[in-house]
């Protein structure tokens, strides 16, 4: 900052004068104290020397040395020495400048310029601020004492304990305890590392919002990207709104909205949810998804969608909730210890928690499957990634092209994330439509299917069998019925459509002329196509 030259010069007079004159006076303040339309006079405490100067032209000054204090209404001002211009209200101050304005804010810098009626103050020189939370440091600052706002434009560091913050400009609001920091902002933090153009901190709570494009990244390497919200570094919660990023490890996040609490490790995604695991190889979409970070735990609803990812038959799986956890949290299998009979010592075996397996899913309550291959519908499904089987329960139902399975409890066992065999358990139903209301059946206790690549290939009934199904010629035209009883029956297909059956014990049955049973008729108790549950494509999930 340029000093004034003429002030310059007549404070060096004042100080060589005041070397060989009288001993300095003192200068007590005005009996009277201050009052409120009197705040704009500067007063000059006791204990200051002091030599007064009137030049031609009419300018006064007042030169003051020596462990200089002044005082503006209840702001105090401390420096080694400074010259007061009486004509335009402003002085300057240099050494050991120091100013304390009311008790709550305290500023240090080598040099200042007041405007005394404006109570503006301009600092260069090492520049110091502290509020008793933060201290910051600056080349030099322009401080308003009247609306205690400190502006910097030349690079500043806030200090406050463990928390370090840097950007080239900023804006101090001493009553708010905020400061505003902009242009290449670096947050440095114990827990995180923030790097943005703008972004606010408050030195009093340890609150900082982000009001332009920011990316975090915490202590365990997780990272956010968002544009607006807030982190309390005291609390240790934040929301972060605008559909933030989320990447934390091999899962990403995206949501309108997401809310974490790092004290307990918990976070909630609202809005358009997406949570990619690209370890499991799954998606999650929901409009509302809370996240245990700690257990690995996630909750979604509000139309949860779980998606998959295989290369050409991705599966689809909605319900009215989605929860997926650890199969060791759930079995709660403890460290196994095994006893060396060699040493004579103890193996501890720990389980492994990343193990990308070690993962299972539920949904509740209007379950509903679709791939190309496959489709099902059930009241609710487990999901083991560690055995790739699907455990449907309460009136499930899975479909193969033209085929349909019922039972109590269906199990759909897949290999590379495709059907590979089926166990339908206690009244166990399979239909085969042929044609319109032509229908092969049969049923029994037990049921297990097997399938070649994605397709139905073979089922066997087994107790209390029962079947119905349509006899064809070379032509495919139909000939007759067989309808029998038997402890086994095998079933073969060939291109999703029965090719033989074989009963295997203990058969009866009678097969009829095919003009002297009418489709209708033909329906084995409990029978029921039940083709409108179905889901066609992936986007009647809901």
């Amino acid at each position: 900052m340029r000093h004034n030259k003429t002030f310059y010069g007549l404070f060096v007079c004042g100080l060589l004068l005041s070397a060989i004159i009288s001993p300095a006076q003192v200068v007590t303040p005005t009996a009277a104290a201050p009052s409120e339309d009197s705040l704009l006079t500067v007063y000059i405490l006791p204990g200051v020397r002091k030599l007064e100067f009137r030049k031609v032209d009419t300018v006064q000054l007042t030169i003051l040395a020596g462990n200089v204090k002044l005082k503006q209404g209840t702001s105090l001002f401390y420096c080694d020495s400074c010259v007061i211009n009486n004509n335009n209200k402003t002085f300057e101050a240099w050494g050991k400048v120091h100013i304390n304005d009311a008790d709550t804010t305290n500023i240090y810098s080598n040099h200042l310029r007041y405007l005394i009626d404006r109570r503006l103050a301009f600092l260069d020189g090492a520049v110091r601020l502290t509020d008793g939370k933060g201290t910051l440091t600056t080349p030099d600052l322009e401080y308003d004492m009247t609306t205690n706002i400190g502006i910097y434009k030349h690079g500043g560091k806030v200090v406050n304990k463990k928390t370090v913050l840097t950007s080239k400009e900023g804006w101090y609001y001493g009553g708010l305890k905020d400061i505003y920091f902009k242009d290449n902002v670096i947050l440095k933090d114990p827990a995180y590392d923030i790097t943005t153009d703008s972004l606010m901190y408050n030195t009093q709570n340890g609150l900082v919002r982000f009001i332009a494009q920011t990316l975090i990244k915490d202590s365990s390497g997780r990272t956010i990207e968002t544009k607006d919200g807030f982190y309390n570094l005291q609390t240790g919660k934040a929301e972060f709104g605008q559909r933030p990023i989320i990447r934390d490890g091999k899962i990403s996040i995206v949501g309108d909205n997401v809310a974490f609490d790092d004290s307990t490790g918990t976070s909630q995604a609202r809005g358009n949810v997406i949570i990619v695991d690209s370890a499991q190889g799954t998606t999650i979409i929901a409009g509302e998804v809370f996240r245990d970070n700690k257990r690995d735990r996630i909750l979604a609803t509000r139309k949860p969608l779980m998606i998959l990812k295989q290369d050409n038959d991705s599966i689809y799986i909605t319900a009215d909730t989605l929860f997926s956890a650890r199969l060791s949290d759930l079995y709660a299998t403890k460290d196994s210890v095994v006893k060396d009979t060699v040493k004579g010592t103890k193996v501890v075996t720990v389980n492994n928690t990343k193990d990308s397996t070690n993962r299972y899913f539920e949904g509740y309550r209007n379950v509903r499957i679709f791939s190309d291959s496959l489709q099902a519908v059930a009241d609710s499904v487990f999901y083991s990634f560690r055995d790739s089987t699907f455990r449907l329960f309460q009136d499930p139902v899975i479909w193969a092209k033209e085929s349909q399975i019922t039972g109590d409890t269906v199990f759909v066992f897949t290999k590379n994330k495709k059907a590979d065999k089926v166990k339908v358990f206690e009244n166990s139903f399979l239909v085969n439509k042929m044609d319109n209301e032509i229908f092969n059946q049969i049923k029994s206790s037990r049921m297990d299917g097997y399938f070649n690549n994605g397709n139905i290939d073979s089922v066997r009934a087994n107790g209390f069998a029962e079947c119905i199904y349509y006899i064809q010629d070379e032509d495919s035209a139909y000939t007759g019925i067989n309808e029998s009883k038997s402890d086994i029956i095998d079933i073969y297909f060939s291109e999703q459509a029965l090719r033989k059956v074989v009963l295997r014990s203990n058969v009866t049955g009678t097969i009829w002329p095919i003009r002297q049973k009418t489709p209708s008729e033909m329906r084995l108790p409990n029978f029921s196509w039940l083709e409108e549950r179905r889901p066609k494509t992936k986007y009647e999930l809901f």
